[in-house]
């Protein structure tokens, strides 16, 4: 089976999806099952949350991408399917098509989302979900939501967990922790500022307390007392902090899947994290996971008590080996039988 992968979203930069796709494609390779073509249209801006103008212009690239120069590859690939990393559909093609659905929080949390790029997310989404021969979805959770919110028929979901995220580096756990740990943007879903908050609140009634660390685009939000940002962390500076990682901490109220999370529960690291569908699908009862108003408890209780540390930091440990890109793979390669035969029953 030869299958034509878009992997215009792993030129993002770190980022989730970027993560998937990358890991996925080796993971397909290593399968050989599967004959995985890459395709993509080069670097691309990222989507354009609150301006317009940008939204427009990243969507007509995007689209003459996906009607055009995708399909014009797949054709000189001669590939038997193609899978988009994202749900969306190219037009003027007979090839099977399969989607990923990671999670619809554009509709779940419309303010952290720009009104042009939100309606035309809101279509495109909702006609992927409808109308792709097969719909990967990342978790029972956001299955749901496909079927739910977006109207996607149960008969072509085909659920693939992610695997444990990136590789890191191996890093020894650091006997006394430096720091708590935020990995990710700032989106409005994030919920970054009820992390400040929460850590406000502990570093003013602790005698010594933990800094806390943002890493990724939500460093721009460092610079007050004990916050520090890392903007662009590389797979070994990553490993270093959560090794150093009284926790990692994760306030997001909306998640598909929960990577971050299983990343830092691959590499040791305890986690705290609030309590959506996605991440307690995940993480289950290995995460100390709360309610938004509870964080800083959490962060009060993680942070005085090695017991409870190393309690979350091997069951963590225990839980991501359930995880694997390998299965993830079989499961991908589940949804591509079935785009198949999908297609098939309707010729």
């Amino acid at each position: 089976m030869r299958v034509l992968l878009d992997t215009t979203h792993a030129l993002h930069g770190s980022s989730g999806t970027a993560v998937y796709i990358e890991c996925l494609a080796r993971a397909l390779r290593d399968t050989g099952e599967v004959d995985v073509v890459e395709a993509s249209r080069g670097q691309v801006g990222r989507h354009g949350r609150g301006n317009p103008l940008r939204s427009g212009v990243n969507a007509l690239g995007q689209s003459a991408w996906q009607h055009g120069g995708l399909v014009r590859a797949a054709r000189a690939a001669r590939a038997d399917l193609i899978h988009h990393p994202l749900p969306v559909l190219s037009r003027g093609i007979s090839t099977p098509q399969v989607v990923t659905v990671h999670d619809v929080a554009f509709e779940a949390h419309p303010r952290g989302y720009g009104r042009v790029w939100r309606a035309l997310a809101g279509r495109q989404y909702r006609y992927a979900a409808r109308h792709a021969d097969a719909v990967v979805c990342v978790s029972e959770s956001s299955a749901g939501e496909v079927v739910s919110v977006l109207g996607g028929d149960p008969g072509r979901l085909v659920v693939a967990r992610h695997g444990p995220g990136q590789l890191l580096p191996k890093v020894d756990r650091a006997e006394r922790p430096a720091h708590f740990l935020y990995v990710g943007d700032d989106g409005e879903r994030k919920d970054v500022p009820a992390l400040l908050d929460a850590y406000a609140a502990y570093r003013a009634g602790s005698n010594r307390p933990l800094d806390l660390v943002l890493a990724g685009r939500a460093a721009r939000l460092s610079g007050g007392e004990g916050v520090r940002g890392e903007p662009g962390p590389g797979p070994e500076r990553l490993a270093e902090l959560l090794a150093t990682a009284a926790a990692l901490v994760h306030p997001s109220r909306h998640e598909g899947f929960g990577l971050t999370v299983l990343e830092a529960m691959a590499a040791g690291a305890p986690v705290i994290a609030v309590a959506s569908a996605g991440v307690r699908e995940t993480a289950g009862d290995a995460a100390l996971l709360v309610e938004p108003g509870e964080l800083r408890h959490a962060l009060d209780t993680v942070a005085d008590d090695g017991a409870v540390r190393s309690r979350l930091s091997g069951a963590g440990a225990r839980r991501a080996g359930a995880f694997s890109w390998d299965a993830s793979a079989r499961r991908h390669l589940a949804a591509y039988t079935l785009a198949l035969q999908t297609q098939g029953r309707e010729r």
